[in-house]
């Protein structure tokens, strides 16, 4: 009796650890019609619908975006404007009052001598009677002058009309900055990189949990029509040792009988659970890939393939450095921080641009500064900017990408170190499953027969009930083990892919 109560024990553990998640649900589908798809289609489904993808997506574009800012500042800037600008009263200058003051002076004048012409009758009528030309002297002589203060009162000066229409142009061009912008696109084009590697991540990680739950689906139904199937020999059983023991033969008391539908009952308390493990391994299938919660996707496997693994270490281990997201994420970051280091060093360098400007206004006024050479006009600057000390902040700057390389870079062969030991642990672990599947193929194939020999015996007499329930059970529990050792196994794979950063497209043409 002690052994069947241990049987019973372990049949509820095996029942319960069946997926990630234990018993949960009703044991009811949703609403929607069942779908039944293969392990390609739910892939599929789950690149197109999941909406963890779009978002990380988003992050590739938002990146990509940054990186065309970036590039935009090797392109000169240029602007135009235009305007109608009206004020409410014309724009003046106050020219303050002032007084100009002349010092008493003498002026000299010399002598000299002048023709003169005196017309006819300038004396009267008939004298002269034609124009005369007489030559005149005069003698020198000396004007004196006292000093004197002239006042200049304030002058409003008008600027402009009111109203002026102006139009203008300009542009702006960084003809050298040291290195300055192409550290500012090497650190944006990380960033790009940075997000693509995440894009890829969130592909594998789903991967991953679409064959896990697709698989554990798989293993549920197996359960569950294992469970059923165990229950029906059990009642047969159970329908057998009740005609044995009241045609009073002997070979079977009550006891016994009632042993077996103590059992029987077990049996029958655990099914349902299973089913419940089923509906939600379904439901959790269709939630992964991206369908509604009222959706139930159901496997079109029946069973799980067993494969074993023919990949070899050394090669997982170097496509893991080729393909790993993280891997992945570390180059990316130390081509943002050689951008940055780029960027800190320009500092030292001089910086040299061009700006230009042209402009045009139209007002009425033709006076002040509104003049023809002042309405029109054009200007073009070349600038040198020399950095000559800065308190040491450039070197330091420098001093800090340099550090942040330094860092990231021993981060690495940290994840070298840590990709290989990884992927040696569950490659051991890979082929200690496969040996757990053989062993579990040869016990249940034992296992089935000892059972059809043992119930052979129990209809002719010669074994106990005992053995008969014992041996059923012990079917079960083998046939589940195996069961779930495969899936195990390949739930490892399916972790290794992801580890390895490969598999994805795979899995998406393989044919199941």
């Amino acid at each position: 009796m002690n052994r069947l109560i241990s049987i019973r024990i372990s049949l509820l553990l095996a029942a319960i650890v069946l997926i990630p998640g234990g018993i949960s649900g009703y044991g009811q589908r949703a609403d929607e019609a069942p779908q039944v798809l293969s392990l390609s289609d739910c892939l599929r489904i789950a690149m197109e619908k999941n909406h963890s993808r779009p978002a990380s997506q988003f992050a590739v574009a938002m990146a990509e975006a940054q990186h065309r800012q970036a590039l935009a500042s090797y392109w000169p800037q240029i602007n135009a404007k235009g305007g109608l600008d009206e004020m409410s009263s014309s724009p003046n200058f106050i020219y303050p009052a002032s007084a100009m003051e002349i010092p008493a002076q003498s002026v000299t004048i010399p002598g000299g001598s002048a023709t003169v012409t005196i017309p006819a009758n300038a004396f009267g009528p008939g004298f002269p009677p034609a124009p005369v030309q007489m030559p005149v002297s005069f003698p020198g002589q000396t004007v004196n002058t006292s000093a004197q203060v002239f006042p200049i009162p304030a002058q409003d000066i008008k600027l402009m009309s009111p109203l002026t229409e102006a139009v203008s142009g300009d542009f702006k061009w960084l003809l050298f900055d040291g290195g300055m912008r192409k550290g500012y696109s090497e650190q944006s084009q990380g960033a790009v990189n940075v997000a693509k590697a995440e894009v890829r991540r969130t592909d594998l990680e789903l991967t991953e949990s679409v064959i896990r739950l697709y698989y554990g689906a798989v293993l549920a139904r197996q359960l569950h029509q294992l469970g059923k199937d165990t229950l029906e020999r059990m009642e047969a059983t159970l329908t057998m040792t009740e005609s044995i023991y009241k045609d009073g033969s002997g070979t079977v008391n009550k006891t016994d009988y009632l042993d077996n539908k103590v059992m029987t009952e077990t049996v029958r308390s655990i099914v349902a659970p299973l089913e419940a493990n089923e509906v939600s391994a379904e439901a959790a299938l269709a939630y992964t890939i991206g369908l509604s919660w009222k959706s139930t996707v159901i496997p079109r496997d029946q069973e799980i393939p067993f494969q074993p693994y023919a990949g070899n270490l050394d090669d997982l281990v170097s496509t893991a450095y080729e393909f790993n997201p993280d891997w992945a994420e570390i180059d990316a970051g130390l081509k943002a921080f050689e951008g940055q280091r780029a960027t800190a060093a320009s500092g030292y360098f001089p910086k040299v641009g061009l700006k230009g400007e042209l402009h045009r206004m139209w007002n009425s006024y033709d006076g002040g500064l509104s003049t023809a050479q002042n309405k029109s006009g054009w200007s073009v600057d070349l600038g040198v900017e020399i950095p000559i000390f800065d308190g040491l902040l450039t070197r330091e700057r420098v001093a800090e990408a340099r550090a942040r390389i330094s860092q990231l870079k021993e981060k690495k062969l940290l994840l070298a170190e840590g990709l290989g030991l990884q992927l040696r642990n569950m490659f051991q672990d890979l082929g200690a499953s496969e040996k757990v599947v053989q062993a579990t193929q040869d016990a249940a194939t034992s296992a089935k027969d000892d059972t059809e020999l043992t119930m052979r015996g129990y209809q002719t007499g010669l074994v106990a009930t005992e053995k008969v329930i014992r041996v059923q059970l012990q079917e079960a529990l083998v046939t589940a083990a195996h069961d779930k050792a495969v899936y195990d196994h390949r739930a490892l794979q399916a972790r290794i892919d992801l580890v390895v950063g490969k598999g994805v497209q795979a899995e998406l043409t393989q044919g199941h």
